[in-house]
């Protein structure tokens, strides 16, 4: 089992792509001409979507592999009214050791983490002590989260505040009433300014886009960010009735690769929210590999934003390795 599984992790890429810097989005000026002519073909992309989960499929080792790369690529999360340092300390940990070692062993897996921790700002100093040394960056969500409605003086000032605190990462969110009124130079504007109190931090620009209207806003709202200068863009904040779904996944990767094609620039995406289950993991790396590419797969391009994602991944490890599922209890986050 241990060679199966190292096999198919070389030859689906999860584990064993090179990491490779790339050079950061500085943006453009906004091109009111190419954000105009982003369109959206609603049925079209309906039917596009609907393919991913129907007719792609892994098993076995194949599987296992794909699924040990998406935990890398997690963003593990705690956005609650009750956390405290303790239990960001015990999410830390879980991000440091996220799968049992002797279920690694079992698998012929190295040592992996999530891709970051997630965290509000109040609790960015208990993860970055938690997770000194470790490489994985900590994330704080930013500028009125979830809703983006606070002054925009102090939306600023917040981001430069997590910065401060030691957030490596910055997920900021939008004002969704610029996309809805089609006043894209505000959007613009605004993006800029929180890429620049981001620093040398990175930027996620959250579009909620369960209350952008349509794909068609999803598509420009996607594409006057980027120009704005931003590191990723990403469906939600997670606290909207509709988050991340396949039509909008494919909207918004696609326009990451129209920018690509036209800048050379790289931009990160990160679905979140409504993302629980192995399989609609699964799908959603099918999704990045047809439309974008192996290079996209990797966690500086790519995240899941996820607090119970994890668990489900585990089990279904655990089925592969002893053919039996394990009680959810079993696999907590913290």
């Amino acid at each position: 089992m241990k060679t199966e599984t190292m096999q198919a992790a070389t030859a689906a890429g999860p584990n064993h792509l090179p990491q490779v810097t790339e050079p950061r989005n500085p943006g453009m000026a906004l091109d009111m001409d190419w954000v105009r002519a982003m369109q959206a073909n609603t049925s079209a992309i309906e039917r596009r979507a609907a393919t991913i989960g129907a007719r792609r499929s892994v098993k076995k080792a194949y599987q296992a592999a794909w699924l040990l790369r998406a935990i890398t690529c997690i963003d593990l999360t705690t956005l609650s009214g009750d956390d405290t340092e303790r239990r960001v300390e015990r999410l830390c940990a879980k991000a440091r050791q996220p799968v049992s070692q002797p279920l690694l062993d079992a698998l012929g897996a190295p040592p992996i983490t999530t891709g970051a921790v997630c965290v509000y700002h109040d609790m960015i100093p208990a993860a970055v002590r938690a997770l000194q040394g470790t490489g994985i960056p900590v994330a704080a969500v930013s500028t009125g989260f979830p809703a983006g409605l606070s002054p925009l003086h102090l939306r600023i000032a917040e981001i430069g505040e997590s910065v401060k605190a030691g957030a490596a990462e910055i997920d900021i969110v939008i004002s969704r009433r610029h996309v809805l009124s089609g006043d894209w130079q505000a959007l613009y504007d605004e993006m800029k300014a929180f890429r620049e109190a981001c620093g040398e931090a990175h930027v996620k620009a959250i579009l909620a886009t369960g209350e952008l209207g349509s794909l068609r806003n999803v598509a420009r709202a996607s594409m006057v960010c980027m120009m704005a200068g931003a590191d990723f863009i990403k469906t939600s904040t997670g606290k909207e009735s509709v988050n991340a779904t396949l039509p909008v996944s494919l909207v918004m990767i696609r326009a990451l690769r129209d920018y690509y094609d036209r800048t050379g620039y790289r931009i990160g995406y990160k679905p979140a929210g409504g993302i629980s289950k192995a399989k609609d993991a699964l799908t959603y790396l099918a999704l990045i590999k047809e439309e974008l590419g192996d290079r996209w797969l990797q966690p500086d391009l790519f995240r899941f934003g996820a607090s119970s994602l994890l668990g489900d991944i585990e089990r279904q490890l655990e089925h592969h390795v002893t053919g039996s599922y394990s009680a959810t209890y079993r696999h907590a986050m913290s």
